[in-house]
């Protein structure tokens, strides 16, 4: 029989891989807004409400894909998402006004949200505990590549053939992704075919942290899950932490169209740049809590440091966002609050597999990525507001303010341990 050594690093490949398209599909509309904009007759409040009917259909999508993932398993369940988002996407084509463009965008939201509970599961399946950070790490890489891939290739092909088909090109990447994963990702470890058994029992048995593994089984019901207070912390941790992130993947081009008057090719140069500096932290973040790991370090200390870093790194780069001057300062400035914030997320997002079983899992990070989503369609609406004459200083004050809830949250969940059934 064949086996592929090392099959699950090939497994978080195609799951960063698909990371990669969404982010592709999701930065698309900010990059080419201020052409379409202005082709259209549509200005800063419409694209805010854009964004927001989006957010709606993400955060549903967060919650309904993680009980499909826990439902029909992960290769189906991504099936579904990547589907529905690339569809939606490439029907930005016929889009003609700010009503069609949200329609189209909430159907996006909902697909795209599936990415993160599957990935949260399918790294909780294929990588032992010590591991899984990094997994974590290899597909929030995923995230802030397809952020630093989407500004220039998407501004390419908007210059040479146009926004309504560049959304068509992108919409067929998704497509093209499901054949190789349908091939690769036949079942989980514990019965793939392409397994080695050292491989095997290897990720089994490291799944199952020492005094751990007697609560495997404890499968609790959506409001079990709700009565313990590790699942209020990572809600809570996500409901404050994701703005940050959303008002850069989300605002970036604007920001630099209104304060340095970019148009839509030195967005495409600029854009990718703080992205860059995600990628670094989303894999510095999970190589350092393995390492910690190895070196000895409780999971709950190793998880709670380098999320604390985190959050340390990005306080300072936010006040100095605010005043930077020149373009390459500002966005050199935003790649240390990419880093700071990918190193926490890339851990925080751990929790929920280091708190309950597999078959729990994409719950749980469904309902925190809809607590998520709701923090951050409060910030968008705050957005217009906050900038009004094209001032940015609030924005990033705005940013710096949630980091100590952030930390707050984790502190009060309590330590980093498998949950144990309530009686």
């Amino acid at each position: 029989m064949t086996t592929i050594k090392g099959l699950r690093w090939l497994v978080i490949t195609l799951v960063a891989i698909a990371t990669i398209i969404n982010y592709i599909d999701r930065s698309a509309l900010a990059v080419m807004w201020p052409g379409i904009a202005s082709e259209l007759g549509m200005d800063k409040r419409d694209y805010a409400n854009i964004i927001t009917v989006f957010l709606i259909g993400y955060a549903v999508g967060q919650s309904l894909f993680g009980k499909l993932f826990d439902a029909l398993g992960t290769r189906i369940g991504f099936l579904l998402s990547i589907v529905v988002w690339s569809g939606a996407i490439a029907l930005h084509f016929v889009a003609r006004s700010a009503m069609s463009f949200g329609l189209f965008r909430v159907l996006l939201g909902v697909g795209e949200a599936g990415n993160w509970p599957g990935a949260t599961k399918a790294i909780a399946e294929w990588f032992p505990v010590r591991e899984r950070a990094l997994g974590q790490g290899i597909f929030g890489a995923g995230a802030s590549l397809g952020s630093v891939i989407a500004p220039p290739l998407v501004a390419f092909l908007y210059a040479y053939v146009g926004w309504k088909t560049t959304f068509l090109l992108i919409g067929a990447l998704g497509f093209l992704w499901i054949v190789p994963w349908l091939i690769v990702y036949k079942s989980g470890p514990g019965s793939h075919p392409w397994v080695s058994a050292g491989e095997r029992e290897y990720i089994l048995t490291g799944q199952r942290p020492g005094a751990a593994a007697a609560q495997d089984d404890y499968v609790p019901t959506l409001r079990q899950l709700l009565r313990h207070r590790q699942s209020w912390s990572v809600i809570a941790a996500r409901f404050f932490i994701d703005p940050v992130w959303w008002l850069f993947v989300s605002w970036l081009p604007l920001y630099l169209n209104e304060r340095f008057h970019f148009d839509v090719k030195e967005i495409g140069m600029f854009a990718w740049v703080p992205y860059v500096g995600a990628a670094v932290g989303a894999l510095s973040g999970g190589w350092l809590c393995g390492n910690l790991l190895a070196r000895g370090w409780s999971v709950n200390r190793a998880r709670k440091f380098v999320i604390a870093l985190g959050l340390v790194v990005m306080a300072p780069a936010l006040l100095l966002s605010a005043a930077a001057e020149t373009p390459l300062l500002a966005v050199l400035s935003i790649g240390v609050i990419l880093f700071g914030f990918q190193a926490a997320i890339t851990n925080i997002q751990t929790l929920p597999s280091d708190f309950f079983s597999g078959k729990t899992v994409g719950s749980l990070a469904g309902l925190s990525g809809t607590s998520a989503v709701l923090g951050v369609i409060i910030c968008m609406q705050l957005v217009p507001v906050l900038t009004t004459g094209g001032n940015y200083t609030p924005f990033f004050i705005l940013g710096a303010l949630l980091l100590p809830l952030v930390f707050v949250a984790i502190w009060l969940g309590g330590p980093v341990v498998r949950v144990q059934p309530k009686h």
